[in-house]
């Protein structure tokens, strides 16, 4: 006597289609036979796993074995409820669990039809033209759908042909002995379909690689190693499939003057000692192309720093704008003629402490640290 089928699965009579397939799976991992072999007992009770899930997860055979019981599948009712590996239903769960345990996942066929790769392109641009942004052309090879076939693949007049071998699935099943494997069909690579008489202009693959002109555009503000993406500016698809997408790496070169740090710019100015000593002042031309009067005081020191406000970088996509750091550099003089060396001596003669505080400070410093070794 045939064991109940929801006893066979451990599971109660109004159990939905998800705690049905958890239960399948769970006792199929148990007593699969290639989990247990040479065992006859793990093989009986597999199929009667098989058989009893095939019929509860159908709405139709679910129903009326709810009412008959194993009696409405005897005498040809219902064609039977003990399914093989051949059955669609099975093949999927076996699939599922199977293809798991081996690491893959399930592929659809989708007539052979395939997105399209990235493409990156490296684009260089000058710190001027991050900070005013610009529109670039750029050349790009890349993949084109065939306009010959509209990117079918399939010589003009002719289409592709459902695949004789799979019948379309893009899949074969194999038996050997108790299992049914499936692979990808080796005659259309899984496809599903094959083409007799290929495009001559893309010899069958739907797409030509061409070079084409693209607009971008840079907004400003724009930072070093930024990323943008053009949906659908990629490789085109196989046969007919969606385009892949083209992003661009924005490197901003080196400047001449300029170092940035986020929206703040630095530039460092040498200026004269006189200048320094004296006081007086000097021009610099911001990013924006004007120029602006920085004005040294007397007795500047070398690094020191002065912030022009609002001559920075714009950030991106704000209304702010960053500042300028000017940094001093007191150049010392250098191939005195005698005249000026007999004036810098004079100089010297005539210096103070108060004319030098930071480096006579330091010395008086250093004295009395030299003074405390001989105390101990």
């Amino acid at each position: 006597m045939k064991a109940d089928f929801y006893e066979t699965l451990g599971v109660q009579k109004g159990a939905d289609e998800k705690e049905l397939k958890s239960a399948f799976r769970k006792l199929a991992m148990q007593f699969h036979p290639d989990r247990n072999p040479g065992d006859a007992s793990c093989e009986h009770k597999f199929k009667e796993i098989n058989e009893a899930y095939e019929t509860l997860k159908d709405p139709q055979k679910r129903a009326a074995y709810d009412r008959f019981g194993h009696a409405a599948f005897e005498n040809g009712g219902m064609n039977g409820g003990g399914a093989g590996f051949a059955a669609g239903g099975f093949a999927d769960i076996f699939e599922d669990i199977f293809g798991e345990m081996m690491g893959g996942g399930r592929r659809r066929n989708s007539g052979g039809r395939e997105r399209g790769a990235d493409l990156r392109y490296n684009m260089e641009i000058s710190l001027e033209e991050a900070y005013s942004g610009k529109t670039a052309q750029i050349h790009v090879p890349a993949s084109l759908s065939c306009d010959e076939c509209s990117g079918s693949g399939a010589k003009p007049g002719t289409q592709p042909v459902t695949c004789s071998m799979c019948h379309g699935h893009g899949k074969v099943r194999a038996s050997q002995g108790f299992f049914s494997i499936e692979r990808t069909c080796p005659q259309c690579q899984g496809r599903g379909q094959t083409i007799k008489d290929p495009c001559p202009k893309c010899a069958g693959q739907g797409r030509v690689t061409e070079e084409r002109s693209l607009s971008v555009n840079i907004p400003a503000g724009i930072e070093d190693g930024t990323r943008i993406r053009l949906a659908g500016e990629g490789e085109a698809g196989l046969r007919g499939g969606p385009s892949g997408d083209l992003y661009i790496f924005l490197a901003i070169k080196p400047h001449e003057f300029f170092q940035r740090d986020g929206a703040d710019l630095y530039c460092k100015v040498p200026i004269s000692m006189t200048t320094a000593a004296l006081g007086g002042s000097f021009e610099v031309t911001t990013l924006d192309g004007s120029q602006t009067r920085v004005k040294v005081p007397e007795g500047t020191q070398n690094g020191r720093q002065f912030r022009l406000k609002g001559k920075g970088m714009p950030v991106l996509r704000q209304p702010q704008i960053g500042d300028l750091y000017i940094q001093t550099a007191v150049e010392t003089p250098q191939n005195l003629t005698r005249r000026q060396r007999e004036l810098l001596e004079e100089f010297e003669q005539l210096s103070s402490k108060e004319n030098s505080p930071q480096s006579s400070g330091f010395f008086s410093r250093m004295k009395d640290f030299l003074e405390s070794f001989g105390e101990r």
